[in-house]
């Protein structure tokens, strides 16, 4: 997404849809806060295991994010945005948080997650907004929303819903040339790949890991 753009150029770029769902979230009273405190953190670990656990796929240990969060927090290239949902008033509920981290001209998404309840206030959609707005303040000229599926994506790909969402927001679709595994030990590499060919055990060894 091109942040040198105005708010209301980019406003305009969003897919009907989604801009709709911005304002529900607002109509809702959903407000998104920055932080960088270690309490919140704690906050973004919970509904990122949450979604994890939730959609099925692998995360990276809880380890790696203290690791992460800590290491980049410090170098000011890393913050939060959690959405948060009015239950009264004085009392508000985490429904959406994500990691962002900048570098350069750039700003990143690469990690977030969110909670299955009050799903209908549309909190993923406004913390989007919210973030492409901190980048525009940040003076950022460019936000990667990190992954995507290629230009003719397949409506039953497991990713489809992920694409969809973050192409709502009329960014270009860009490829780069791929990641790819340094590997330093090839005997534990090859047990972890045949491992990660079948989930049940993948999430059995998972939740042994992490205990």
């Amino acid at each position: 997404i091109d942040l040198t753009k105005s708010e209301g150029e980019l406003l305009k770029a969003l897919y009907p849809k989604t801009r709709y769902n911005i304002k529900l979230a607002q109509k809702h009273g959903v407000e998104v806060k920055v932080s960088t405190a270690d309490k919140d953190f704690n906050t973004y670990l919970k509904l990122y295991f949450e979604t994890t656990k939730r959609q099925n796929y692998h995360g990276h240990n809880e380890n790696y994010h203290k690791q992460v969060w800590q290491i980049l927090k410090r170098a000011d290239m890393a913050r939060l945005l959690i959405a948060y949902y009015p239950l009264s008033t004085n009392r508000y509920q985490p429904l959406a948080t994500w990691m962002l981290v900048n570098f350069k001209d750039t700003l990143y998404y690469p990690y977030g997650g969110s909670s299955i309840e009050y799903k209908n206030v549309m909190a993923s959609n406004l913390i989007a907004w919210e973030a492409i707005r901190l980048g525009k303040k940040m003076g950022l000229k460019k936000f990667d929303l990190w992954g995507a599926l290629g230009p003719n994506a397949d409506q039953k790909d497991p990713w489809f819903g992920f694409h969809r969402f973050k192409q709502g927001y009329g960014g270009k679709l860009v490829e780069y040339v791929g990641t790819y595994d340094l590997v330093f030990n090839w005997p534990l590499y090859w047990v972890f790949t045949v491992i990660d060919m079948f989930t049940p055990f993948k999430i059995f060894l998972l939740k042994l890991l992490r205990k």
